[in-house]
């Protein structure tokens, strides 16, 4: 499909048709030669070279009008494209305290401990979305913003891909708090909906802040709070050094307040998960990326191939032409 960027332009072409044909009308021939008589001429049948000659002045005028379709800017839509705006603020909140280091979790067939596993399903959560603002906050013994809320994919995984193991010196589980400050990321958001991915694999065991007294704080902001708990259930293997200081496991009891996980779920409408191992961690993010599609806006924008190089070539070639008919086989001595 074509199209013009300057549309109105084209207006001049039937003007310049409607003053071309009056002018021909109005133009009067003045004979080189003068004959008594036109009976000799009209018995002379016209040949292709005086039929050329005589109208190619209308090749004149198509010329022009190609001039002023180039001059209007005629381009070819190549692609339309839909973009849905999500309208969806979202935080990342990751347990980054010393019992994520428990290999419970499986990649490749290989041992894995929780944080790099879970670094692994995020990153492939952020990938999946489309034009949503997200932001990370880890947390052990105390909570700290990673990465504010941004549309810049790439930095938010380059900067979950930083966390480690001891990043926060001192260690515990801090889900109040990390709730918090969660919160404070997202209180001057505009967005329709307003989410908190909340990740821990333990027992809120320090900070000031109580689980649910932030879950009200986010039921009174408009914020849905999806948790997850991580880890196996029983005992897991924790990694430690034997006495020639080879890799060994110890088996740890793992705690997982669920309680307290689905009460701060249920009261900001959101839903509570438990990923046991890699696959259901994976699904965990899959069903969050279902469930979190608000579409509220749909716009589209397009791409052009732009034409009037062609047309103005064509219109160049036919001048051409034209001049080299009037000075060679078309040309006319008085």
């Amino acid at each position: 499909m074509v199209s013009f960027k300057d549309t109105w332009i084209l207006i001049f072409i039937p003007l310049i048709v409607l003053v071309f044909f009056v002018f021909l009308r109005k133009r009067v021939n003045h004979p080189s030669f003068l004959f008594p008589s036109k009976k000799l001429f009209l018995q002379i049948k016209e040949n292709g070279k005086i039929f050329v000659e005589r109208n190619l002045i209308y090749l004149r005028l198509f010329i022009l009008c190609l001039f002023i379709v180039a001059l209007a800017g005629p381009q070819e839509i190549l692609e339309k494209t839909e973009i849905t705006t999500e309208g969806i603020d979202i935080i990342l909140t990751v347990d980054a305290s010393g019992s994520m280091a428990a290999e419970d979790f499986q990649k490749d067939n290989k041992r894995v401990n929780r944080l790099e596993i879970v670094k692994e399903v995020v990153s492939e959560f952020i990938r999946g979305r489309k034009s949503d603002r997200m932001g990370l906050v880890v947390f052990a013994a105390q909570a700290y913003t990673a990465c504010p809320l941004t549309t810049d994919y790439d930095w938010l995984i380059a900067n979950l891909k930083r966390i480690e193991l001891g990043i926060i010196q001192e260690d515990g589980t801090a889900i109040g708090s990390a709730l918090a400050t969660s919160l404070n990321r997202l209180k001057e958001s505009q967005a329709k909906s307003k989410i908190i991915i909340l990740l821990t694999d333990g027992v809120n065991n320090v900070g000031k802040i109580l689980p649910l007294e932030a879950a009200d704080a986010a039921r009174a902001l408009g914020v849905k709070i999806y948790t997850i708990g991580a880890g196996t259930t029983g005992f897991a293997p924790f990694p430690v050094q034997d006495f020639f200081g080879r890799k060994a496991y110890q088996q740890i009891a793992v705690e997982i307040d669920e309680k307290v996980l689905k009460e701060i779920a249920q009261k900001t409408e959101g839903l509570y998960f438990r990923a046991m191992d890699t696959e259901s961690l994976r699904a965990i993010y899959k069903e969050i990326d279902r469930l979190e599609k608000t579409k509220i806006e749909e716009t589209g924008y397009k791409e052009y191939k732009q034409l009037f190089v062609y047309v103005l070539l064509a219109a160049l070639m036919l001048l051409l032409i034209e001049i080299i008919l009037k000075n060679t086989i078309l040309m006319r001595i008085p």
